[in-house]
């Protein structure tokens, strides 16, 4: 028997959904019955159908503070809110200037925490509580040489999601995602060509990158009632992982 994901009558918030793996978050839950505001710095000419944009600079706390209002105004509730704006340019930390690790800290995580406490403050007054997922990375897990400010920000993403569960139960539940390599329209940009891309899905164990839409599955279980006994998780969403680079230099001894 399939098992159907409802939200119909929740609200859930995703900011940055209106591109990659944001937006493919954003339609699903709008395809489960939620109404979905997705946010991000900038205006969006064709948002995902279903969904309503609030424009918010999730770094900025009075920005934030007034797009969690103004979505409250619009729907009176808030029910799931998902973190899902970061990112970060390649740079070698030893280049790198204050200001460059400032921003990376600030989109990665502060910014999330901004948008948690505004979403619990809501949370916490309706009856049904609220679940807030936090989309990380796995370079929280592992060295992450030329991002190493967004690895730092995304471990301590992780580190954050645990100690809000504690501090927000029993009416808020929290979990992350540490997402592996991901095909998204910036796929090329970020790793190269296609044989560059194919040869580095070669080593992931299933065998490729993920889809966002498979990102957006593990987001919508984790915001689920299907979810209801799970918090303070950082569930690891990558294909398999990176095998130990040891076993490459056996290999090919």
């Amino acid at each position: 028997m399939a098992v159907q994901l409802d939200m119909t009558g929740r609200v859930a918030l995703v900011t940055g959904g209106t591109k990659g793996i944001g937006r493919a978050i954003a339609a699903a839950f709008a395809a489960a019955g939620a109404q979905v505001v997705t946010c991000a710095r900038s205006e969006v000419d064709d948002p995902e159908p279903g969904t309503t944009h609030l424009r918010c600079d999730v770094r900025d706390p009075d920005s934030v503070r007034e797009m969690v209002d103004r979505l409250l105004a619009q729907h009176g509730r808030l029910d799931v809110a998902v973190n899902n704006a970061g990112g970060a340019p390649y740079a070698m930390a030893a280049d790198a200037s204050p200001r460059f690790h400032d921003k990376i800290f600030a989109l990665n995580l502060s910014g999330p925490l901004l948008v948690a406490q505004a979403a619990n403050a809501a949370m916490q007054q309706q009856e049904t509580g609220g679940a807030i997922v936090n989309i990380s990375s796995v370079s929280a897990l592992r060295p992450s040489p030329g991002t190493a400010a967004y690895g730092a920000a995304k471990a301590g993403l992780d580190s954050l999601t645990r100690s809000l569960a504690v501090e927000w139960a029993p009416k808020v539940r929290l979990n992350s995602i540490n997402v592996g390599l991901c095909r998204t329209e910036l796929t090329g940009d970020h790793y190269g060509g296609d044989e560059t891309v194919a040869a580095i899905e070669r080593t992931i164990p299933l065998g490729r990158m993920a889809r966002p839409q498979e990102i957006a599955n593990v987001a919508l279980f984790l915001a689920s009632d299907l979810a209801s006994y799970v918090s303070g998780a950082a569930v690891e969403c990558h294909g398999g992982g990176e095998p130990p680079i040891f076993l490459t230099a056996t290999q090919n001894s």
